[in-house]
C-alpha cells in the first residue's frame, strides 16, 4: 500500500522520448559491469546493484525523456554519469549511513573528490572508477567556466552528503528553510542543470551569475528535487529510514498528516515551475536587451531554457515508470480517452485545476491590497542573546539627523506627492543611531556614525523606490536610477562621480567616499557587488508590484535578505579581515548556514512588525505573513504562527551551528591561523547582537507602531501645485494612488 495518494501535478509541457534509449540501455549496463558497479558488495552481505536491479531501474529512459533531442553518443555519456550518480547515492547508503560510520564516509567524500582533477589517484572502488572514466570524457570538450560550475555541483552533491548523514545520526529533521538550501546543493539538481548545458548549449559566462540565469536553475533544481522528494518518500522514509525528504519535513514542521505534507509540498513544487516560468518569458529578455546579448548568445540561453524544460517533464515521466519509486497511479492505465496521434498525448490529459496550476496562480494574483488589517499581534520571539548598547549613542543620534538633513532628506522630492518623503519628527522616532548602536556596540564613534547614515540610507531608498516608481509602475525610471548610482560606487580613485539629482544618489555617494575610500581595490569590488544586489532586489519589488503578483515563497526569503540589506551587512563586515581568513571558508555549509539562519530571523522580525504598515497602508505584496497567507489559504494570524515557528526553528538551528558545529569546523582546519579562527568566532557572535539589536529596535522603534502610521497617513495633506482645484474636481484629489503616500 503506497504511504499516500500522489498529487495532482502540475504539468504544463509533454514529455518527450529520445529515438536512441535502446543504444543507451545496452552501452550503459556494460558500462556499469565494466566500472565494477554490478557486483560491488554490501558491508551485511549481497551486492548494491545487480544487472536486474539496473534494468528495471532503467537510467537510459530517464535520459531519454530528460533529454529528447541528443545524439547517441551524447545520450551514452549522459547516461553513463546518471547511472554513476544514482550508484553514489547507493553505494553511500551502504557503506555509511546504515553503520553511521562519520569518519569513513569523510575519507570516502574527500577521495573521491581528487577523481575531478588532471591527476588522479588509483582507482579503490566502483565510485571512483565511474568519476574517474567520465571526468575524462566529459571536461575537455567544455570551457574553463563550465568546468568550474560542474566542479562546484559534483562537489556539493557528494560532500553534503554529510549533512544527510549527521541528521541521521542526530535523528533530526530539518527545517523547511535549511531543508530547500541543502537539497539544492545535495540533491544533485545543479549537477543536472550542467549536464544539460553540455548536451544544449553553455551559458555566457558573463550572464551565468546574473539573476534571471540563477533563478532559472534554483527553480528547476528544487522542482526537480521536490518531484523526487514525492515519488520516493516511501523507499528514502519508511524503507531505509532516512529523514532527508521534503514529505516528511512538511509534516514535523507543520504537525499534518503524510497526505497533506504531500499536498504542500506539491504546491510549492507548482510555486517553482510557475516562478521558472515567469522568469523565462519576464526577467530573461530584460537581461538579455540590457547587456545588449547578442543574437548567438540568447540562443544559448534559450536552448538552456529549454533544455530545462525537457529535463522537467522527462523527470516525471521518468519517476512515474521505474521501479524505483512510488507511482502507483501515476500512469494512466486503459484506452487513451481523446484523440491519438502525434502532439496529442496532452489533450488526452484530465484538464484538472492542479495540472493547470490555478490555485497557486489565483493565491498569488487575487490579492486585495489596502485592507484595513489593522494590528497585527506579535508572537512571543525566541531570543536567546542579550542586547549591548554603544556608549557613543547620544552624540550618534545627534549626527544621524544632521546628515539626513544635509542629504535632503527632509527636502520636498519630484515624484513625492505633498512635501518630502520623511521629515525631521519621523526620522527622530525611526531612531536609527539606536540600532546601529546595538548591532555595532564596540564601534568606535566614526564608525557608528557610519553604520546610523547607512541604515538610514537603505531605509529612506527602501521608502522612495515604491513612492516614486511603484504607483506609476515607472520600471524604466527605476532602471535609469539603478544604472545612476552605480556610477556613484566608483571602483578606481580616479573615476569621477555625477552630481547627485536627489537625496538616495546623494546619501550614496557620500556613503561611498566615507565607506570605500579606505579599502583595497579587492574589498571595493566585493562590497560594490553587495550594494548593487541590494538595488537591484528594490527593482525586483517593483517587478511584483507592477504584476500584482505575490512572490513564490523561496524566491521571496531567498530575495528578502537583499531588500532588507542583510548581505550588504555581511559584506561589510567580513572586509576588515578578508586577509586573514580564505574566503572559500565562508562556501562551506556551516558559516552559509549561519549566515542565512540570522539573515531570515531578523527579516522575519521586520515583516511581522510592519505587516499593517506595508498592507494597509502601502498596498504592498512583499511580506512574509502574506505569502503564507495566500500559499497556505490560511487567514494572518495562522500566517503569522506559522512565521513565528520558522524564526524559532531558524533561531535553533543558529544556536546549535553556533555552540557545536563552528568549533568542531574551526576545529578540523589546521590551515586556519589562531587569528582567523577568532575572527570567525567573532563574527558569529556579532550575528548575534545583530538578530538581537535588530528585534530590540523593532521593539523600541515608532516607525510601525499603529498611533505613527495613523497620524503619518490620516493627517491633512495640502493639496499640490499641479492638481486642478474648484467644484469637481476632489473627487480626482480623493483618488490619489495611496501608494505614494509618503511612508
Amino acid at each position: 500500500m503506497q504511504a499516500f495518494t500522489l498529487p495532482d501535478f502540475y504539468m504544463p509541457y509533454p514529455a518527450r522520448l529520445n529515438t536512441h534509449v535502446e543504444r543507451s540501455r545496452v552501452h550503459s549496463m556494460a558500462w556499469a559491469k565494466e566500472m565494477g558497479m554490478l557486483d560491488a558488495p554490501k558491508p551485511g552481505g549481497g551486492v548494491v546493484w545487480d544487472e536486474t536491479a539496473l534494468a528495471r531501474m532503467d537510467y537510459a529512459l530517464m535520459c531519454g525523456y530528460t533529454h529528447p533531442d541528443c545524439d547517441g553518443p551524447a545520450l551514452d555519456l549522459i547516461t553513463d554519469w546518471y547511472v554513476w550518480v544514482f550508484f553514489f547515492d547507493d553505494h553511500f547508503l551502504e557503506e555509511f549511513k546504515h553503520s553511521r560510520d562519520l569518519v569513513g564516509a569523510q575519507v570516502y567524500l574527500d577521495r573521491l573528490e581528487l577523481f575531478m582533477s588532471d591527476t588522479p589517484p588509483e582507482v579503490t572502488n566502483p565510485a571512483e572508477a565511474g568519476l574517474k572514466d567520465l571526468w575524462e570524457r566529459t571536461v575537455p570538450a567544455m570551457s574553463d567556466g563550465w568546468r568550474e560550475r560542474f566542479i562546484v555541483s559534483t562537489h556539493n552533491l557528494m560532500v553534503e552528503s554529510m549533512w544527510e548523514l549527521e541528521n541521521i545520526d542526530r535523528g533530526r529533521i530539518a527545517n523547511p528553510i535549511e531543508y530547500v538550501q541543502m537539497r539544492r546543493r545535495v540533491g544533485g539538481a545543479p549537477w543536472s542543470a550542467n549536464l544539460v548545458e553540455y548536451v544544449s548549449a553553455e551559458i555566457p559566462e558573463a550572464l551565468a551569475g546574473e539573476r534571471p540565469i540563477t533563478v532559472l536553475t534554483d527553480t528547476f533544481s528544487d522542482a526537480v528535487h521536490l518531484r523526487n522528494d514525492l515519488f520516493s518518500y516511501q523507499r528514502e522514509v519508511q524503507e531505509e529510514g532516512e529523514n532527508s525528504n521534503a514529505v516528511l519535513v512538511f509534516e514535523r514542521f507543520f504537525d499534518c498528516t503524510t497526505q497533506e505534507a504531500a499536498e504542500l509540498v506539491n504546491d510549492l513544487l507548482t510555486s517553482r515551475l510557475q516562478q521558472f516560468e515567469n522568469t523565462a518569458l519576464i526577467e530573461v529578455p530584460g537581461l538579455m536587451l540590457r547587456h545588449g546579448v547578442p543574437p548567438h548568445e540568447q540562443a544559448a540561453v534559450g536552448a538552456y531554457a529549454k533544455g530545462l524544460q525537457d529535463w522537467q517533464s522527462g523527470g516525471h515521466e521518468w519517476h512515474a515508470r521505474s521501479s524505483r519509486y512510488m507511482n502507483e497511479g501515476a500512469v494512466p492505465e486503459g484506452l487513451p480517452s481523446g484523440p491519438t496521434g502525434l502532439g496529442t498525448e496532452s489533450l488526452r490529459q484530465l484538464l484538472t485545476p492542479g495540472k493547470l496550476g490555478l490555485r497557486q496562480r489565483v493565491r498569488q494574483h487575487s490579492h486585495v491590497p489596502f485592507q484595513p488589517v489593522g494590528h497585527l499581534p506579535l508572537p512571543d520571539f525566541h531570543m536567546p542573546y542579550a542586547v549591548r548598547t554603544s556608549p557613543h549613542l547620544a552624540a550618534a543620534r545627534r549626527n544621524a539627523v544632521g546628515w539626513a538633513r544635509e542629504m535632503g532628506f527632509f527636502d520636498s522630492t519630484p515624484g513625492v506627492e505633498a512635501g518630502g518623503l520623511w521629515d525631521e519628527r519621523r526620522f527622530i522616532g525611526f531612531d536609527f543611531a539606536h540600532c546601529a548602536a546595538m548591532i555595532n556596540a564596540d564601534a568606535s564613534p566614526e564608525q557608528l556614525d557610519l553604520s546610523s547614515d547607512w541604515l538610514a540610507w537603505g531605509t529612506y531608498g527602501d521608502d522612495y523606490y515604491p513612492v516614486v516608481f511603484g504607483a506609476s509602475r515607472d520600471l524604466v525610471g527605476a532602471r535609469l536610477l539603478g544604472e545612476r548610482l552605480r556610477q556613484f560606487m566608483p571602483i578606481d580613485d580616479d573615476e569621477l562621480m555625477p552630481i547627485p539629482a536627489n537625496p538616495v544618489e546623494r546619501g550614496l555617494q557620500d556613503l561611498w567616499r566615507r565607506t570605500a575610500g579606505p579599502m583595497n581595490l579587492r574589498s571595493r569590488q566585493l562590497f560594490r557587488v553587495a550594494v548593487e544586489k541590494m538595488l537591484d532586489s528594490w527593482e525586483w519589488e517593483l517587478v511584483n508590484q507592477a504584476q500584482h503578483r505575490i512572490p513564490d515563497p523561496i524566491d521571496y526569503v531567498e530575495m528578502r535578505r537583499s531588500t532588507f540589506g542583510s548581505e550588504m551587512t555581511s559584506a561589510l563586515a567580513k572586509m576588515a579581515t578578508m586577509d586573514v581568513i580564505p574566503q572559500e571558508i565562508y562556501q562551506s555549509r556551516v558559516l552559509r548556514e549561519l549566515e542565512t539562519a540570522a539573515m531570515d530571523y531578523a527579516t522575519f522580525t521586520n515583516d511581522l512588525f510592519s505587516y499593517q504598515k506595508e498592507m494597509q497602508y502601502e498596498g504592498e505584496v512583499h511580506n512574509i505573513v502574506l505569502v503564507v497567507e495566500k500559499f497556505l489559504d490560511v487567514d494572518r494570524v495562522t500566517a503569522r504562527d506559522v512565521v513565528a515557528n520558522l524564526m524559532t526553528a531558524r533561531m535553533s538551528q543558529f544556536e546549535y551551528l553556533a555552540d557545536h558545529e563552528l568549533p568542531a569546523l574551526l576545529d578540523s582546519r589546521s590551515d586556519l591561523s589562531a587569528e582567523a579562527k577568532a575572527a570567525l568566532t567573532r563574527q558569529a557572535d556579532d550575528l548575534k547582537e545583530w538578530m538581537s539589536g535588530i528585534l530590540e529596535w523593532h521593539l523600541r522603534c515608532v516607525r510601525y507602531t499603529e498611533a505613527e502610521l495613523e497620524r503619518v497617513h490620516n493627517a491633512p495633506r495640502s493639496i499640490p501645485d499641479h492638481l486642478p482645484t474648484g467644484l469637481g474636481t476632489s473627487a480626482l484629489r480623493a483618488h490619489l494612488p495611496a501608494a505614494r503616500v509618503p511612508g
